[in-house]
């Protein structure tokens, strides 16, 4: 079967269960067209560039499935219909990626405020 990443935003005033939830009712719809959710992950609330059906911010969630192209219409189909879906972004891969997405990467950089040396600067020299 075919290998998709889908990208998710829900509204921002979803809790954080209700939008891990959604995750486990698109996977479901997934399954019961013959598909199946290998992997998911939350990111968490984030600010977006631009308004979308006034909304500043929205829960990002990604979702990789292996799933025949009909299950995949239809679970899109049922997202566009969901008034906490606001957006959706399916694209098809050649092999999912083993270990966290980028996303998810940067956010452990981040929590851990490990900065690391960039290289880019030159050595700093001291003033007399």
């Amino acid at each position: 079967m075919p290998l998709y990443e889908h990208v998710m935003i829900a509204r921002q005033d979803l809790s954080n269960t209700q939008a891990e939830g959604l995750i486990e009712h698109f996977s479901a719809v997934l399954s019961d067209n013959g598909g199946k959710l290998v992997d998911h992950e939350y990111w968490g609330v984030k600010t977006m560039a631009y308004r979308i059906n006034k909304n500043r911010k929205g829960h990002y969630a990604l979702m990789r499935s292996d799933a025949p192209a009909s299950a995949v219409q239809e679970m899109e189909r049922l997202m566009r219909l969901h008034d906490d879906v606001m957006r959706v972004l399916t694209i098809k891969v050649d092999e999912h990626k083993e270990g966290p997405s980028v996303q998810m990467q940067k956010r452990d950089e981040r929590d851990r405020g490990d900065r690391g040396d960039r290289g880019d600067r030159g050595e700093r020299r001291e003033r007399r």
